[in-house]
């Protein structure tokens, strides 16, 4: 990515550690999903479990249909904030929560069929999540929805010879960061297994992973691959897509201070892997582990690891190449944070939550959240 694309930010206003989402960059994003909409008719959902942040939504609502959640929060939010259409799935519902979930959700998708059986008659509009069985996620296994002994979605074996007609819908999500070869190839797997299922119902929800507005992806066979599909299927009425990462790739950055060079060659940061980038320690040990990119860095001569300020010996980033050498008051920028993120912080060690700033259209910076010590006592008793 290029650095001018974030010359705008003035360093000296901002206190770290701290997100800063573009809405210029996430509009961009909105642009493409657009033209997705208008040339396949489909509906394109925001999956609240990437980005959640409701301060945008008055943006993202003028392009999207609604959102996806994953439980009664993500659900509440996006009936109050969002303010469109709400689809709910989870792995198993709970009777607490399920009454309010019902009340607000336009679609609910269930997990098992016992589930379904289950809350059958306290909902509409229900649908149930199937597994192609079909392993296309990239990087990491553990982001795998269709891995071997995945718990999520129903397959093909156990549906077979039972009565869905209280189902308006089929959901399925196999993807990660995935293009539309990948989407294709869970597509055909989709068709072969459930075509008479696909026969019965109203609506079809291709789920998330979609990378639809990155600089590879192949809108236009997207494009084909969902025209193709309606017109296999005439019965259908819906189509959605619900990707995250694609409404905001590339449209919020991270920014903390170097506090401390210690063993001349190791940059601790106001910042914490364990608290604000759990996802390097969940696939440190994958084939592809998540490892953010920093601005300014490459090939750079001084070589730094970047770490944490929490207690945790394991709280490291990664080594990083600067072109100059690092002092402590510096500035380190990770690149594409706006997704999953921002939603994974905790406050793990007493970590200071990193606070929240938008750059609207006409770049103008605002701090739109600001945490301390009453965020980190108040979760606790």
């Amino acid at each position: 990515m290029e650095s001018r694309r974030f010359q705008r930010v003035d360093l000296q206003r901002v206190e770290t550690p701290c997100h800063i989402i573009y809405e210029e960059f996430i509009e961009d994003n909105l642009n493409i999903l657009k033209k997705v909409k208008e040339n396949t008719g489909c509906k394109i959902l925001l999956a609240l479990k990437g980005f959640a942040m409701w301060k945008t939504f008055p943006l993202l609502s003028k392009y999207l249909d609604g959102v996806c959640a994953s439980g009664l929060y993500e659900a509440r939010l996006g009936k109050e904030e969002f303010k469109k259409e709400v689809h709910t799935f989870c792995p198993a519902f709970t009777d607490k929560d399920f009454d309010e979930i019902a009340k607000i959700s336009n679609h609910i998708v269930f997990n098992s069929l016992s589930q379904l059986d289950k809350f059958k008659n306290k909902a509409k509009n229900m649908g149930i999540r199937v597994n192609p069985e079909v392993s296309v996620a990239r990087y990491s296994s553990i982001y795998d929805p269709s891995a071997k002994n995945s718990r999520l979605g129903i397959r093909i074996n156990e549906l077979e010879g039972k009565n869905i007609d209280k189902i308006s819908g089929l959901h399925f999500h196999a993807l990660c960061e995935n293009n539309a070869d990948a989407f294709e190839k869970v597509l055909k797997a989709f068709q072969e297994k459930f075509d008479k299922y696909i026969k019965q119902v109203r609506w079809i929800n291709f789920g998330g992973g979609h990378m639809i507005t990155a600089k590879d992806y192949d809108v236009d066979k997207l494009c084909r691959l969902i025209n193709g599909f309606k017109n296999k299927y005439p019965n259908l009425k819906e189509v959605y897509l619900e990707p995250g990462e694609a409404v905001v790739l590339n449209a919020g950055i991270f920014i903390s201070t170097v506090v401390d060079i210690v063993h001349k060659n190791i940059a601790v940061l106001d910042t914490s892997v364990e608290a604000h980038f759990p996802d390097i320690l969940v696939t440190r040990h994958e084939s592809a582990p998540y490892i953010p990119e920093v601005l300014g860095t490459g090939k750079g001569k001084h070589k730094y690891t970047l770490a944490g300020a929490s207690c945790a010996a394991g709280d490291v980033f990664s080594e990083y190449g600067f072109d100059e050498e690092l002092k402590a008051g510096d500035k380190v920028i990770f690149l594409d944070t706006a997704h999953y993120s921002m939603v994974k912080t905790n406050t793990f060690n007493g970590m200071k939550l990193p606070n929240i700033y938008l750059i609207d259209k006409k770049g103008k910076l605002s701090l739109v959240k600001e945490f301390g010590y009453k965020d980190f006592k108040e979760r606790l008793s």
